[in-house]
């Protein structure tokens, strides 16, 4: 029953769990704002609408964006070999019981993930080439 129920609940629990929460975050972001509007509406003050817009992150600069790649590439690939790595102490040592759930599947999800973090690399290294120029631009235009 163990093995049925974890993997039920990492998979389906958790992740519902969690956009419940955001979502209850949001609406009661919401009910706040129009609470406070809705006030001041009813004593007459001016109301500034400037006052309740979500402030915007500033846009990622070209270099951010490749060095989240690299960041993306180093963590998959370094899981990937993490799994892979598991398996065989779970294989030809003394790892965890062979009921583990997830213990069939670690070389795949291994494989998946070092090939993901190629992937990535190969993105990040391409990207740098390629856009080289766009970036000296743009840490020109910053650094004035």
């Amino acid at each position: 029953m163990e093995n049925i129920l974890i993997p039920l609940g990492i998979c389906v629990v958790l992740p519902v769990l969690v956009v419940w929460i955001v979502a209850r975050t949001r609406k009661n972001e919401t009910d706040r704002k129009a609470e406070v509007m809705l006030k001041a509406i009813e004593a007459g003050a001016t109301v500034d609408m400037n006052q309740f817009n979500t402030e915007k992150k500033a846009p990622k600069t070209i270099k951010q964006d490749l060095l989240e790649k690299l960041n993306g590439a180093c963590i998959t690939f370094l899981m990937g070999i993490a799994f892979i790595a598991l398996f065989v102490w779970n294989e030809y040592g003394s790892g965890v019981p062979r009921g583990f759930f997830f213990a069939d599947m670690m070389p795949v999800a291994g494989v998946v993930m070092m090939a993901v973090g190629v992937g990535l690399f190969i993105s990040y290294f391409a990207g740098k080439k390629m856009l080289a120029r766009e970036i000296e631009a743009e840490e020109k235009k910053l650094s004035e």
